[in-house]
């Protein structure tokens, strides 16, 4: 039987809520021992956090950061221990999720992520208190016009998730404002985002150097499988690279429409959203509403998969 060709790709930070992780945990031994993994690697009980919450020490991006990973990568080697029907030829995560993208491609031991992503979440929370800011959504204008937006107020693009869907970021007063004009340029809604922090701009600059630190002490190799770069939209695979792209993602725009865009142009046109919720799923289907985008999330969704597919 041919294999499916498809890409991997990993949620981001937002995608978190008490219960996740929870099924598979009982269900797979493998996802047990990534858990317990994640344990040690953290030096407290990361799962109970993921099973029972509460929700509000879940949200704390320096609590959520690994909480997501160890999810995703749970999923992951469950999903990888059943599967035999599908050939990942890619792997790329939203912002946070590009993390468990170098680990799916053996480019970064999971224990050293998820160390490393609860001191970037730590990092970003610090950053935010010391240069306050807020995210909004812009829906129903094109990237150019957002620049424009962003130029006239002070603000900066950061997320560049879907066609008609533009996520700036700044300081409070600079994206108030560039909401109000959004309004005036044939925005349909102009959203603010639940963040603590204006994540992906300059503001998170401070943030990115400490990472720099601890990226420094951390090995990693050149990834098995092509992985796709947030601030470029391309595959990379050497190591001091993937550091500095690693670094300017906090700080710097994220091109995911575009990154999609360039695995359907690599001839691969199925999409496995690997760890908690579907947001990536919805955010595909508005790139390309052609595109096959599969969820793997708990133990009925590896069976089902696999089965029927």
């Amino acid at each position: 039987m041919a294999k499916i060709e498809c890409a991997y790709i990993f949620p981001g930070q937002g995608s978190q809520y008490a219960g996740m992780g929870k099924d598979l945990y009982n269900n797979y031994p493998i996802a047990r021992e990534t858990f317990e993994q994640a344990n040690r690697a953290l030096g407290f009980d990361i799962a109970k956090l993921c099973f029972e919450g509460p929700l509000e020490e879940l949200t704390r991006t320096e609590n959520c950061q690994p909480a997501i990973l160890t999810v995703s990568i749970a999923a992951l080697k469950a999903f990888q221990n059943a599967n035999k029907k599908f050939e990942p030829r890619a792997a790329l995560g939203l912002s946070l999720g590009e993390y468990a993208a170098l680990v799916a491609a053996e480019a970064i031991a999971f224990g050293d992520a998820v160390r490393l992503v609860r001191l970037r979440g730590r990092f970003m929370e610090e950053a935010a208190k010391e240069f306050p800011g807020k995210m909004a959504s812009i829906l129903g204008i094109t990237a150019e016009v957002a620049e424009d937006i962003c130029k006239e107020a002070g603000c900066e693009v950061a997320n560049l998730n879907c066609p008609g869907q533009v996520v700036i970021s700044g300081s409070g007063e600079s994206v108030e404002k560039a909401m109000a004009i959004s309004k005036t340029k044939g925005a349909s809604r102009a959203i603010p985002l639940a963040v603590s922090g204006p994540f992906h701009s300059s503001l998170m600059s401070r943030a990115g150097q400490r990472l720099k630190e601890e990226l420094s002490r951390i090995s990693l190799f050149e990834p098995d499988l092509p992985v796709i770069s947030n601030v470029n939209a391309t595959p990379e695979i050497r190591p001091e690279v993937i550091k500095e792209n690693l670094i300017d993602q906090v700080s710097c725009s994220t091109y995911w429409e575009d990154s999609i865009r360039y695995v359907v142009s690599q001839k691969i046109n199925t999409f496995l959203e690997i760890g908690p919720g579907k947001v990536l799923k919805g955010l595909l289907k508005r790139i390309d509403p052609n595109l096959i985008v599969h969820n793997i999330e708990t133990s009925d969704d590896i069976k089902n998969l696999l089965i029927n597919e």
